[in-house]
């Protein structure tokens, strides 16, 4: 079997260029065609193979298993009596950090910055390897929620780290096979089109002719996820007694989360169920504004993913797009409805959304992959999300603070009221936050979070993932639609979800979603509350140009947004189009 460089126009191809085959054998049974599975999933237009859930035998017990795995988060960061082995190392690299910042502080004479610590805390994670860039990303996301200057400093917490040998990368492959690596693939690159901490990526065909991308998880890594939460485990507890900061971030309910979250991701057969309920509820709507990768029928394991490869350009590659004719605008908007309908209607949705996840493809559609993150709220946790939104939107504190306990944010009987007096919260309603300087909304923040920690607040997992898709989008705007009315878009997306899913949202809320105040009058008062602008439209760049002109800084361009880390992409070569 070739392992060598291929042709890059031979394993990822345009869709729209190939011709449908009908009859033509793929490996292990499958016959590929053109949208012959459409209406089981959002998929591509040409299927190299048909995707046909009730024949894929790696989805036997696969809700089971789910269930099997968030069951074992607490005995994985359970207290120890003794010290784990791996604590000795965590504790060294990440003493080390402290320590230099603390002598470099004291040899300048002054004291040490956090962002200068956030900095060495940032490289000594990456040193630590896997599971702790994972934990970078998590506080890279936590806005609001952790210090801004740790926040900022782990969003260039990098996902790119030096591939498995080829060797090893074999071996995993044969042994979640049951037989040699040619009796599956005709070809398979040696070099990965992109190596993180989880998994690498490598381009290939099946013996059967069809062009695949497989993802393979790293020797190992479950062994080293396991003593890494165990030794995060003993020093959150100490971390929590002696840091305020630590107390202030609720360290253990954070822990709690990521394990829920890493967990899932050691099982790429969960993943790739992920990718068929994602694809199942995107078919959904006529315009298919989405695509998912098809899994491949069989070759899907716990450590191996075999998927159909997608061709396109990344998604914050605006002139990219541009140049080939596509218009960046309408594929936010497809992101935007996608995410929240995902979400608020169907409860699962893309638990792990940043530019190296999704791609535009040549035809302005958006690609989405990389799915070992999914949120995933039952019926219950979805209508409370809608209710904390409504919340939201009508600035009603009391409907939020009942959302939040119904979304498992409190624990069992709490007593909200209590909550709600200590917290001030129609106080805290009424007031303006335009009118508060920065330092001022900082410590009101500062405030609100001990206060919030002081009666068991936690934020459940689901509730974080679609916390972070909304960061996410929010960056996103300043790339693909910086200069549309995010006034008109907002009243789009709202009229939409009237209109389409209105009655059902109603129904499962108790709130008549059609009689909200949602209009460009009450946008216009939200705006001028909030950021002190009173105008009828106001694009992202108009309220970049604002905030900066606030802070006394240059009004920042689309590219200021944060830029996306990289975790292993099926789908393209970085710098160029995909294919």
């Amino acid at each position: 079997m070739p392992t060598g460089p291929m042709e890059e126009d031979r394993f990822i191809e345009d869709p729209s260029d190939e011709d449908p085959v009908e009859d033509r054998a793929v490996g292990d049974g499958h016959v590929p065609g053109a949208a012959g599975d459409r209406d089981v999933g959002a998929f591509s237009a040409t299927a190299p193979w048909i995707v046909r859930p009730d024949e894929m035998p790696w989805r036997a017990g696969v809700d089971a298993l789910r269930r099997s795995e968030h069951r074992r988060v607490p005995d994985l960061i359970r207290a120890r009596v003794l010290p784990p082995a791996r604590l000795a190392a965590v504790a060294a690299t990440l003493g080390w950090a402290v320590a230099r910042w603390w002598v470099a502080a004291r040899l300048r004479g002054r004291r040490g910055s956090r962002a200068d610590l956030a900095h060495r805390l940032r490289v000594a994670f990456e040193a630590l390897g896997a599971t702790f860039v994972k934990l970078g990303q998590v506080i890279a996301s936590a806005d609001g929620m952790l210090p801004a200057e740790l926040v900022h400093e782990f969003k260039a917490c990098r996902d790119q780290v030096a591939p498995a040998p080829f060797d090893r990368v074999r071996a995993v492959l044969e042994a979640e096979l049951g037989r040699p690596l040619d009796a599956c693939f005709a070809e398979l690159t040696e070099e990965p089109i992109a190596a993180a901490s989880i998994a690498q990526v490598h381009a290939g065909r099946l013996v059967g002719g069809e062009p695949v991308v497989v993802k393979v998880q790293r020797p190992g890594l479950d062994r080293i996820v396991e003593r890494d939460l165990a030794a995060m485990a003993w020093l959150v507890p100490i971390l929590g007694k002696r840091l305020r900061v630590a107390l202030l971030a609720n360290l253990p309910a954070y822990l709690e989360l990521f394990a829920e979250t890493i967990i899932e991701e050691l099982d790429f057969r969960l993943e790739a169920q992920n990718m068929l309920d994602v694809a199942a509820l995107l078919a959904r709507t006529d315009e298919r504004p989405v695509v998912v990768p098809r899994p491949h029928g069989t070759l899907v394991t716990r450590r191996m993913l075999v998927m159909e490869p997608l061709r396109g350009f990344k998604i914050d590659d605006d002139r990219a797009m541009v140049a080939a004719g596509i218009d960046p605008t309408p594929v936010f908007h497809a992101l935007l409805v996608s995410f929240f309908e995902g979400a608020l209607v169907h409860g699962v949705f893309h638990g792990d959304l940043h530019g190296g996840n999704m791609m535009v493809t040549v035809d302005g559609r958006l690609g989405m992959f990389d799915f070992g993150i999914t949120g995933r709220l039952s019926p219950r946790a979805r209508a409370a999300l809608v209710r904390l939104l409504i919340g939201g939107t009508t600035n009603d504190v009391q409907l939020q603070l009942r959302a939040f306990a119904d979304l498992g944010g409190f624990p069992e009987g709490t007593d909200l009221q209590q909550v709600s007096d200590e917290l001030r919260l129609d106080e805290r309603a009424a007031a303006s936050p335009s009118q508060l300087s920065p330092e001022e909304l900082a410590a009101e923040v500062r405030e609100l979070l001990a206060l919030l920690v002081d009666h068991g607040a936690r934020l459940p997992k689901d509730l974080f993932l679609f916390v972070k898709g909304m960061i996410y989008l929010n960056g996103a705007i300043a790339v693909l639609a910086a200069d549309v009315d995010v006034f008109s878009e907002l009243l789009s997306l709202f009229e939409y979800f009237t209109t389409h899913h209105g009655d059902q949202l109603s129904a499962e809320t108790g709130v008549a979603v059609a009689e909200i105040p949602f209009d460009r009058e009450h946008l216009r008062e939200q705006t001028k509350a909030q950021v002190g602008l009173d105008v009828d439209r106001l694009t992202y760049r108009e309220l970049r140009a604002h905030q900066a002109a606030e802070r006394g800084q240059a009004s920042p361009g689309p590219e200021g947004a944060a830029a996306p880390r990289q975790d292993p992409d099926p789908t393209r070569q970085r710098g160029r189009p995909v294919g």
